[in-house]
């Protein structure tokens, strides 16, 4: 089997990879709807791609994996090798998560960073209402994150909330703030954990995203001051989402200072540049996104990496959308026991739901997702449906 063609069609706004073959499968993979600008990043690749045999998946991403980088430049490489996984899974007959040795869990478990609705605003009473709406959600969460701090409005609508430059009309997803916050600021976010937790109890776990953008000592003196409210953890304080380096050293610092679970990961490319933050136990928690650290085989590697070094297992995936579900499940379904949760991706649009084959009407119940037993990664795309969101520009990307 030899790859004939690699294509790319951005459908609403995620990039879709289709690579086809000449024994006439096809695999597909999907790239965050918040990195729409990278379908030529995905077609530099097609030259390297054609004529190599999809199911020897390794030997093809040899190719190309050097040519990734941090998010979001590592996107096009793992949307790639999600589409050779699908190959090799049909081609075998299997779900991809046989391929990679098999499961060890027969539902996984995921936990609500999208499924949301426009917050009324940065209050602690409209953070309490936003927790309360979304426990009332049929897919019953075990776990909510909430952005507060540099991953939030609250940067821009609490006056004097912190010492730094503010970005104004970035005209991109991403821009970093930074700066020291102020005691308003810090006591701003002190309520609002509180005004969620008041909500919330016991029932339903609480994970905040905090940045990245704060200074070591005021990200020590947050986490020893939540410490009483047993939060999952504070994700990307120092660096994180769009931050092309790691900082294992700080971030070591950090966890050591509170019992509050420290957690990273998901603008991190290749196993490579997780090696110190794990091997020094610099977190409690890393959060790889298979579609930007190099696809799902590099996640299963860094899972493995750190189930050695006692470090918890939270896979980042909000905007993966449906076929980003796909890759997710067949991956997490391998992981060792230091597995928590992924973060359950949604679509760009309401209308993919018609779009994807292989879904159930109701994704999630109690919080936990059935494994995908169709061979590859277990879902497809309705081409005639898909048909009416296609550019002229991509008109032959199901031929």
């Amino acid at each position: 089997m030899k790859i004939t063609d690699l294509r790319c069609a951005v459908i609403g706004r995620h990039p879709i990879v289709r690579i086809v073959t000449d024994e006439g499968l096809y695999g597909l993979g999907e790239v965050e709807f918040t990195k729409s600008y990278l379908k030529p990043f995905v077609l530099h690749f097609r030259e390297a791609l054609i004529g190599e045999d999809p199911s020897d998946v390794e030997r093809v991403m040899l190719k190309i994996r050097q040519r990734g980088s941090f998010k979001p430049y590592g996107a096009a490489v793992s949307a790639i090798e999600h589409a050779l996984w699908d190959i090799a899974g049909k081609a075998a007959g299997v779900p991809v998560y046989k391929l990679l040795g098999g499961k060890v869990r027969d539902k996984v478990r995921v936990y609500n960073g999208s499924v949301r609705q426009i917050r009324t605003g940065d209050r602690p009473e409209d953070y309490a209402a936003d927790v309360r709406w979304m426990m009332e959600q049929p897919q019953n969460f075990f776990m909510i994150k909430q952005g507060i701090s540099f991953h939030s409005n609250m940067k821009d609508t609490i006056e004097g909330f912190h010492y730094g430059v503010t970005q104004k009309k970035a005209g991109y997803h991403g821009a970093m703030d930074q700066g020291v916050i102020s005691e308003r600021g810090f006591n701003h976010m002190l309520d609002c954990v509180i005004a969620m937790k008041e909500v919330l109890g016991d029932k339903v776990s609480l994970a905040l995203d905090c940045g990245p953008g704060w200074m070591l000592p005021d990200a020590i003196r947050f986490a020893r001051a939540v410490e009483k409210y047993n939060l999952m953890w504070l994700e990307d304080m120092l660096t994180g989402d769009y931050v092309p380096w790691v900082n294992p050293q700080a971030y070591r610092e950090l966890t050591t200072s509170t019992s509050t679970p420290i957690h990273t990961g998901e603008q991190i490319y290749l196993r490579h540049n997780f090696k110190e933050l794990i091997e020094t136990q610099a977190v409690r928690v890393i959060g790889p996104d298979p579609a930007d650290i190099g696809g799902i085989a590099e996640l299963k590697w860094v899972a493995e990496h750190a189930y050695m070094h006692s470090i918890l297992m939270a896979p980042h995936g909000t905007a993966n959308g449906l076929l980003g579900l796909g890759a997710l499940i067949n991956v997490c379904a391998t992981l060792p026991a230091n597995y928590v949760a992924f973060e359950y991706p949604t679509a760009s649009d309401p209308w993919w739901e018609d779009l994807v084959i292989g879904l159930p009407p109701q994704i999630v119940k109690d919080s936990m997702v059935d494994l995908l037993e169709a061979p590859g990664l277990g879902l497809d795309i309705d081409a005639e449906a898909a048909g009416r969101y296609l550019r002229e520009e991509d008109a032959g990307f199901f031929d």
